[in-house]
């Protein structure tokens, strides 16, 4: 249940493994004419998100349609530029088109003749000792039940496979939205179709209380996404009129404004979409039902992770299908256990990223201690890699890159007190105090 990204992904490897596939999706198809319901930020697509693509042969399909982003860009007030690189040399993370992406996904999964695609079809029910499923199709407003051996619910948020089970026994669930909304925008192509500013970067303009950020798009433009306080001094609640929203944006966007020339018609066009966080628990029943992807553990964007995260789901249930063969079962019980803790972690993480990319970037000692961080990780490769790589760049368990982040963040705060500049590094006492710290660290993926 979903045709998204991660419900798309899954019927690919579901059929791999010779499965008889019914993939039912809500939404009309969007491969068709007209608006598209739903958001268009872009995504981020990283390491974890590469491998799952990669497991069923359309890596390089996607890669078409993918930029790399070598770094972030930060935007101060006066138009100022601080670059930050993402990991070490030849690291990129890549802006794609959600709905692009889910475009090119759609024609795979339409190839694949063990898949049988139906668009239009809302989830009434689902009845879990029945294994029955009454859908409504929208378009004909037609009401059938299907029964189903194993459902997978992977149809976002506000699933509702996962609504059907929250009404079962020592079923937990807890949603926890953030007092800022999010705004989509654009930055237009150059006249010539070329992009306006740094094609192969992550924008970020930080502002303390919220920011904004612009990923690139292959036609030259920019979707831009505000982050922004529901309420307050300056927050959506007081930019009521088109003047106000352009005298806000020349204050605080001065050089972005130039390059927006709908940002007071998209600022009212446009919705103003909430941030959740959602938990629950189990996620499996039995041998018949799991969820994945948002479903199970809808997260905040701010760590890039949401879409990589749902499509390592798929990696992970296959290894688990090749381990475990027909023990549906025990594959659904490894599953959760395995991925609970991991995505409550990347949970964490998203928020502490936001908090990260809202205040700390455009602090001059957040980028230096970066800094210091790149200097620790090349002297002691073995036992140093920061946090963001740890996340973006590896598969090691989000939990795990936590926990090591936690740990390193405890060695810089006892470390930044006695260096003030990039060349106090060197100082023989600072390298003292930094191999006593590091004689401590474990060996291994840090």
């Amino acid at each position: 249940m979903g045709g998204g990204l991660v419900g798309s992904l899954l019927a690919l490897y579901l059929a791999r493994h010779g499965h008889a596939v019914e993939l039912f999706e809500r939404r009309p198809d969007i491969r068709g004419a007209g608006p598209i319901e739903g958001r268009s930020i872009n995504l981020a697509l990283s390491d974890r998100g590469w491998r799952a693509l990669e497991g069923v042969g359309i890596a390089e399909a996607v890669r078409e349609v993918a930029i790399p982003m070598h770094g972030r860009i930060m935007h101060d007030t006066q138009g100022g530029l601080t670059f930050q690189p993402y990991g070490q040399a030849g690291q990129s993370i890549y802006s794609v088109s959600r709905a692009g992406l889910n475009r090119r996904m759609l024609d795979l999964v339409e190839r694949e003749p063990a898949i049988r695609l139906y668009f239009n079809q809302q989830c009434r029910r689902v009845d879990v000792k029945r294994q029955e499923l009454e859908l409504l199709d929208t378009a004909t407003q037609q009401s059938r039940v299907v029964s189903y051996q194993h459902l997978f619910g992977v149809d976002g948020a506000f699933s509702a496979v996962r609504s059907a089970l929250q009404r079962t026994d020592r079923f937990n669930y807890s949603q926890e939205f953030l007092d800022y909304g999010y705004k989509e925008l654009t930055i237009e192509a150059a006249p010539d179709g070329q992009w306006p500013i740094e094609k192969n970067a992550l924008h970020i303009w930080p502002r303390g209380q919220y920011m904004m950020i612009a990923l690139p798009n292959l036609d030259g433009s920019f979707n831009c996404t505000l982050f922004f306080p529901y309420e307050g001094p300056d927050s959506f609640a007081t930019l009521q009129t088109p003047e106000q929203v352009l005298a806000f944006f020349q204050r605080v966007f001065p050089d972005a404004v130039p390059l927006m020339p709908n940002l007071q018609t998209e600022f009212f066009e446009n919705p103003t979409s909430s941030l959740v966080t959602i938990r629950c628990f189990p996620w499996a029943v039995h041998d018949q039902v799991l969820l994945l992807g948002d479903a199970a553990h809808a997260i905040v964007p701010f760590y890039g992770q949401g879409m990589n995260a749902g499509f390592e789901d798929c990696t992970i249930l296959n290894e688990l299908l090749h381990r475990h063969g027909p023990n549906w079962a025990e594959v659904f019980r490894e599953f959760e256990a395995q991925r609970k803790p991991n995505t409550d972690a990347m949970a964490n993480l998203a928020v502490y990223n936001f908090q990260e990319m809202r205040d700390r970037v455009a602090d001059p000692r957040f980028l230096l201690q970066k800094k210091i961080e790149s200097k620790l990780s090349a002297q002691y490769p073995d036992k140093w890699l920061p946090l963001y790589s740890q996340v973006t760049f590896s598969s090691l368990p989000y939990a795990e890159a936590w926990a090591n982040g936690q740990a390193q963040e405890s060695i810089m705060q006892r470390l930044m007190p006695h260096i003030q500049s990039e060349e106090d590094y060197q100082r023989p006492e600072v390298q003292q105090l930094v191999a006593a710290e590091m004689a401590r660290r474990p060996t291994g993926p840090r």
